[in-house]
């Protein structure tokens, strides 16, 4: 896997080193817990720290792309009792793969960046929910945390500070809903992962009750690095409203398929380049840009973009995770969906009739028409189906699942046609062997 990063060299050195960067030790030597240290001996107001990541305009991670400090001053300080902070690393969405390697590559900086949380907002607990299906990855997260216990990062009493923080690890089932906060939130309390009905929010009402901010692995790890190069520095690597770097998930009929860290607002084209450009040498069909729930964006559109929320969002999609899957002009589109189509139907927790029973309709109908029985009036039925959920769940599942029906029948609708009225693929499928099947078994190591 590659990774590319001239930005952030705590996190480039972590990964460079692969299985030696990850320990306390090097963390430590490539200025690692210096922005902790900082923040505790000069007792730094929870206000200029917040502020401080205002200013760097770091927005969410994790898909949403809402801005971290506004959603850290949500956090009921004064509150008596007991608030958490807590990390959603569970990734499970296709074609993502950026969270697991920095639990696996860089975990100290997830610590400290969530540290550097509690300490601003004023909470004395985390938990790190991690995936279930990256066990081995799990493992070296709680070996980190050992390590940051036996130096006095975490603990009653951090460096003699006064401030104390505890962080726990929290190994979920691999269910996909648990990427939803609340659903997470359920699953950390011993129930089942199903989401919770808003308002109340978490942060007035999250985990056990208790006030509670929750954050992306990729945002909290970014903390300490604002905090050294300060916060107006960071948002002037990317662009206005888009701050600092990003890490893509780029997968599909690419050349060096892997994570690269870049500046926000970098074109398209040039990530595609640093991923080694097409494989084969093939023509580039279509991209979906934030994961399989962003709407897939053509060739022609996406290569008039640059990588960041507002750019992807003028050409019709969104940038979600970050995870690029790119598509070669092998791939039949019709496939295509029919794959993802059956992941949202599959992982759909059934709280909700329209999810329950809508990501049933939308696969049995793409599966139709993929297999040669699909109807004329079947387009205007996947059009209806995701009408008939699209905002109407308690979580954004039914969303997820629609939106890259949608996007698909109204970029592809000739491929789907010409399957309904044809009863095969438009796609030659010793042209679609040569691509390699990527929708039935690729997948990111």
């Amino acid at each position: 896997m590659a990774l590319i990063s001239a930005i952030n060299p705590l996190l480039s050195a972590g990964w460079s080193k692969g299985d030696d960067g990850w320990n306390i030790r090097e963390y430590e030597a490539r200025g690692g817990y210096k922005q902790l240290k900082r923040v505790l001996a000069e007792k730094m107001s929870q206000d200029d720290l917040i502020g401080e990541i205002k200013k760097s305009v770091l927005r969410g991670r994790g898909g949403a792309g809402f801005p971290t400090g506004l959603k850290w001053s949500f956090m009921p300080r004064s509150f008596p009792g007991d608030k958490y902070v807590v990390c959603n690393s569970d990734e499970g969405e296709p074609g993502t793969f950026k969270d697991r390697d920095i639990l696996r590559y860089d975990p100290h900086s997830l610590i400290e960046g969530m540290i550097l949380a509690g300490y601003a907002m004023g909470a004395s607990r985390g938990y790190n929910y991690i995936h279930g299906e990256i066990f081995e990855t799990y493992l070296r997260f709680e070996e980190a945390l050992d390590e940051a216990r036996a130096a006095g990062y975490l603990g009653q009493n951090i460096l003699g500070s006064g401030f104390g923080f505890e962080l726990f690890a929290h190994h979920g089932y691999g269910a996909y809903i648990c990427g939803e906060e609340t659903g997470l939130l359920e699953s950390i309390e011993g129930k089942k992962g199903q989401p919770r009905f808003k308002p109340p929010f978490p942060a007035s009402f999250g985990l056990y009750g208790k006030p509670t901010t929750i954050n992306n692995t990729e945002t909290f790890a970014a903390i300490p690095f604002i905090l050294g190069m300060g916060g107006e520095a960071f948002l002037e690597l990317g662009k206005p409203n888009n701050g600092g770097t990003k890490l893509f998930s780029v997968s599909g009929h690419v050349n060096r398929p892997g994570n690269y860290e870049i500046p926000l607002g970098t074109p398209f084209s040039k990530l595609l380049e640093m991923a080694g450009g097409m494989r084969g040498g093939r023509k580039l069909k279509a991209v979906i840009p934030g994961g399989s729930s962003a709407p897939v964006m053509p060739a022609d559109v996406i290569m008039d973009c640059t990588m960041d929320y507002d750019s992807i969002a003028k050409g019709g999609s969104m940038l979600g995770s970050g995870a690029v899957i790119v598509m070669d002009e092998t791939v039949c589109m019709v496939k295509a969906l029919e794959r993802l189509s059956y992941f949202y139907f599959e992982e759909s927790c059934g709280q909700c009739t329209p999810c329950r029973e809508g990501t049933g309709w939308l696969y049995r109908v793409v599966h139709r028409i993929e297999h040669g029985q699909g109807r004329v009036e079947d387009l205007d039925l996947l059009n209806r189906v995701t009408d008939n959920i699209m905002g109407r769940t308690i979580c954004a599942l039914g969303d997820a699942a629609s939106l890259p029906v949608r996007s698909f029948v109204k970029h592809f609708g000739s491929e789907f046609e010409y399957h309904i009225e044809h009863k095969k693929c438009l796609v030659d499928p010793a042209v679609q062997a040569a691509g390699s099947g990527f929708f039935r078994s690729e997948r990111a190591q």
